[in-house]
């Protein structure tokens, strides 16, 4: 088995490496001066299980650029099987049209990650389910929930608890955290006029006196996040905190997240984080490097990946 890390998410890839307790596979990823992304791995790869570790965070077009073409590289040098680990998988929110004329640009990167030489993909807590369906190859969705159930029960024990969804599209995936830890489910009613701009309308269930954790799966502007914090204090809420999977962060996120009456915001590791986001006190960050090392030895000893989901 070799690991091979891109640009995107160092970090996350040495720390997978760690637990699996290979060493990352010397490859160069870099550019030429116009900009042309140029891969050479420097280690025999025939015959190998290989994993290539590359969030398509920003700067997305790049990245996705760099998994491409190592893959290409990977599969001219006979690598037996090529799995893309993708921990944040870009272009998931543009899973469906949305009016005339529009794309859906998460299947066309899904046709483009199986043609450059995927064999499977490995990513975790999809925008929306049905992406899994856009890929004509095996593809395994890990969840960040047991992770985050058990920073929660650590750091909110015997508290009254109730999980909020910031709308109502991230129900699911709120109720399923809710169950996980026994809480109950409130739900934030919003309305969103344009993109990246969303007005709180209304807080379906109880939490009056209560400590809430808003759960989502990605925070970009974080301006959903922020204005349920608001709506849920009004409410009588005792404290407001979150969890995110993929910390996108973009504009003034980080600032809003810090004036906001948020506790503090909890992220994985999936986006590498930014130098800003490391100066934010409210920021936190939980690693998922254990979880998806973890997947990646039982993908390539052919072991069921599905009990990580529990």
């Amino acid at each position: 088995m070799k690991l091979i890390a891109c640009n995107s998410n160092h970090p996350l890839a040495e720390a997978m490496a760690d637990q699996l307790g290979l060493k990352l596979t010397q490859t160069t990823v870099r550019r030429f001066p116009d900009q042309e992304v140029f891969v050479e791995v420097h280690e025999n790869v025939r015959g190998e299980d290989v994993f290539v570790i590359q969030s398509t965070s920003f700067p997305a077009n790049d990245h996705i650029m760099e998994l491409l073409v190592c893959m290409d590289a990977l599969r001219r040098a006979s690598a037996r099987r090529i799995t893309a680990v993708v921990p944040y998988f870009g272009y998931a929110r543009q899973d469906r049209k949305v009016g005339p004329r529009t794309p859906i640009t998460a299947k066309l990167v899904a046709n483009i990650i199986t043609s450059a030489g995927a064999d499977r993909v490995l990513t975790m807590d999809l925008h929306a389910g049905q992406i899994q369906g856009f890929f004509d190859i095996p593809l395994d969705n890990l969840y960040s929930s047991p992770v985050i159930a058990r920073d929660i029960q650590e750091k909110f024990k015997e508290r009254n608890l109730v999980v909020v969804s910031p709308d109502v599209g991230g129900v699911v995936r709120a109720r399923a955290l809710a169950k996980r830890i026994g809480a109950d489910l409130a739900i934030v009613d919003k309305r969103r006029e344009r993109a990246s701009v969303s007005e709180v309308m209304n807080i379906i269930g109880e939490v009056k006196e209560r400590d809430c954790i808003l759960y989502d799966d990605i925070v970009d502007s974080a301006g959903t996040l922020c204005n349920a914090a608001e709506a849920l204090m009004k409410e009588g809420a005792a404290s407001v905190c979150a969890y995110v999977t993929h910390g996108v962060f973009s504009g003034q996120a980080l600032q809003r997240v810090q004036a906001s009456a948020l506790d503090f915001l909890a992220v994985t590791d999936t986006i590498q984080a930014s130098d800003n986001q490391q100066h934010t006190p409210k920021v936190r960050v939980l690693s998922m490097a254990p979880l998806l090392a973890e997947a990646v030895k039982r993908i390539s000893e052919e072991a069921s990946v599905s009990s990580l989901f529990d």
